[in-house]
């Protein structure tokens, strides 16, 4: 069986190493990375650390507008298509590479299998919105993670061909958070290419949304919130959004706020599982802060995983100084025998339905 798997964006390679470390022990798999995330910290050192193999094909398609990137990924994905006719398509998550993915393989006949499968906030006017719920409308078989997302497929008249897994990102956390080194852990470097100490003790911040990063006023609240915290917080920079958020910590001057180039993967895990806390707007991020068990605010306006929202563990603020500050204050409380993203096994589970 010929499996033709397409990434794009850093929260695919990370599930793509999961399933495809299992997949490719039954299964010939080729794989199509899109080119959406180009930059050497976004892309190829996630496949360097998390020994992914390397793609069949690279696009190189990234920037330009949504319809102009779709597009161009349609098109050239729908040529590999052709050529290696495979027997299933599998994609993850939300992204133009998703979309693009699913729409040309169903088009060829093709069954598209869809992990991440039935995420909803409720609105279009979220643009990975529309890329999630197109492609499970397409799709052939529908892996959730999370029982609100097999609920959110039952209102949708999806319910017959959709399966719950578990979260393929919970199982990375596990299986890569127990191989970290102090490489890993000391592997910071500033928006100059220089060393970064990491601190003894910090916060941890992502913060890429444009939502979020395309006015001053918004960026400038949320650095400025975490300036105010008793200890250093530390915020791996998208490549986009670097010369915004250094000008504005220079002009405020945000000394508290260590500015670094973007992470690979295992140095992330290591900043959520040692942070004090953390300051996201990144689904993945907000998710990983809960297996670690870390509090974590959430700067947006919709509930991404509900799951999380429990016991003040995630909350959602505005890019408000004093509302995040005002949240991030409120003590939070575990109960370990809650496991909302399944056992660590959701690969094993995504592989058995590929194989059916």
């Amino acid at each position: 069986m010929k499996i033709l798997t397409v990434v794009g964006a850093r929260p695919q390679f990370i599930k793509a190493a999961v399933v495809s470390r299992i997949l490719r022990q039954s299964a010939e798999e080729v794989l199509v990375h899109t080119g959406q995330h180009y930059d050497y910290n976004m892309s190829d050192i996630f496949f360097e650390e998390l020994n992914i193999p390397k793609p069949d094909y690279n696009l190189g398609i990234s920037g330009g507008s949504h319809g102009s990137m779709t597009g161009k990924m349609l098109m050239a994905i729908e040529e590999v298509l052709l050529k290696e006719t495979p027997d299933k398509l599998l994609v993850y998550g939300d992204t133009n590479s998703t979309l693009a993915a699913a729409l040309a393989a169903v088009k060829l006949n093709i069954p598209v299998y869809h992990v991440e499968a039935g995420n909803r906030l409720g609105t279009l006017a979220n643009p990975e919105e529309i890329n999630r719920v197109c492609t499970d409308h397409v799709s052939s078989v529908l892996m959730a993670c999370t029982e609100s997302a097999m609920q959110f497929l039952a209102k949708e008249n999806l319910a017959d061909r959709a399966c719950l897994v578990g979260d393929p990102m919970y199982d990375a956390f596990l299986y890569y958070g127990a191989r970290i080194t102090d490489k890993d852990r000391n592997a910071l470097v500033s928006l100059d290419d220089k060393s970064v100490e990491r601190p003894q003790k910090f916060y941890y911040l992502t913060c890429h949304r444009q939502e979020n990063t395309d006015t001053d006023w918004k960026l400038e609240e949320i650095l400025s919130a975490v300036n105010s915290l008793d200890y250093p917080t530390v915020y791996p920079v998208h490549p986009r959004n670097q010369k915004r958020a250094a000008r504005i910590c220079a002009e405020k001057n945000l000394t508290n706020v260590l500015l670094v180039k973007p992470v690979g993967y295992l140095t992330s895990i290591s900043l959520v599982n040692d942070a004090e806390k953390i300051v996201t707007d990144s689904g993945g991020l907000q998710r990983e802060a809960f297996f670690a068990g870390k509090q974590c605010v959430t700067v947006f306006d919709h509930v991404v995983w509900p799951e999380t929202m429990v016991d003040n563990r995630n909350q959602l603020a505005k890019p408000n100084g004093n509302e995040i500050m005002r949240k991030l204050a409120m003590a939070q409380s575990i109960d370990h025998s809650y496991q909302p993203f399944g056992d660590g096994h959701a690969g094993e589970k995504i592989c058995e339905l590929l194989q059916k």
